[in-house]
């Protein structure tokens, strides 16, 4: 009986320094589809952050052991988000959530979070950051990728060379990123998401600088693959040159 109870009390305290107890301080709309969701704790001072990183959102106390009994259930209470920014000093994460179709636990927190509702966040993960130094930067992908996008461009050194393209539903969906003025910007409006010839088309236009840089691909997982085999077959691209993050394809979860 006391190994049970010491095993779970260890339990606790490792779920402890993975879910942080946090707050939420702010919501509002960033564009007609996503939410400005600002959090808010004294266990996110001082982590560890590289821009492009993500957070786990879990949307039940996990330290609360009745509330899973498998690694399964606590994947079903939590969903990963890209961090737009976050103030170290503060104890701050601003995320910006995408409003997606349906009524899955990540839409439901999303659309009726409000401030002063208690959440638990995980600390940053993830490897999709900026690949520094590089003689230029490559960013694209859709509304999904634009946050970490705009995380990835605000933390490149001063100076350094970014473009790339950028898709959204319409043009009220696209989220303003920072150094992104000289991005093209496409519209996808009522046609086929997955794989996108939207976006495909406009990366096949695009006029590239001199030199080797590197590409950062997000969103649609078969939309990336086309890009990427693009960039391999007709850009003569290396594959280490080429970072992809697939956040979402149809008929298909866990993905991010």
């Amino acid at each position: 009986m006391a190994g049970s109870v010491e095993a779970k009390h260890g339990s606790l305290r490792l779920l402890e320094r993975l879910a942080h107890r946090a707050t939420v301080e702010r919501v509002e709309h960033a564009t007609r589809r996503m939410r400005g969701i600002t959090i808010v704790g004294t266990g996110l001072i001082g982590l560890d952050w590289m821009p492009g990183q993500q957070v786990r959102v879990m949307f039940k106390d996990p330290t609360q052991l009745r509330t899973w009994l498998s690694p399964r259930d606590l994947a079903g209470m939590s969903r990963t988000y890209s961090l737009w920014d976050y103030d170290r000093e503060a104890g701050r994460y601003q995320l910006i959530v995408m409003d997606h179709a349906g009524d899955g636990p990540g839409t439901r927190w999303s659309r009726t979070v409000q401030p002063g509702d208690t959440i638990f966040v995980g600390s940053p993960e993830g490897r999709f950051v900026a690949r520094v130094p590089s003689s230029y930067h490559l960013f694209i992908g859709e509304e999904t990728a634009a946050v970490c996008f705009g995380a990835i461009l605000r933390g490149l050194p001063a100076g350094t060379p970014a473009l790339g393209v950028l898709q959204a539903g319409t043009p009220e969906d696209h989220l303003d990123l920072p150094g992104g003025d000289g991005f093209v910007r496409v519209e996808l409006g009522d046609r086929v998401a997955s794989p996108s010839q939207v976006l495909l088309d406009a990366v096949r236009s695009l006029i590239l600088p001199e030199g080797a840089g590197t590409a950062y691909l997000a969103g649609e997982a078969k939309t990336i693959q086309a890009i990427r085999r693009h960039l391999l077959n007709e850009r003569g691209w290396t594959r280490p040159a080429i970072l992809t993050k697939p956040f979402w394809t149809p008929g298909k979860r866990g993905l991010e």
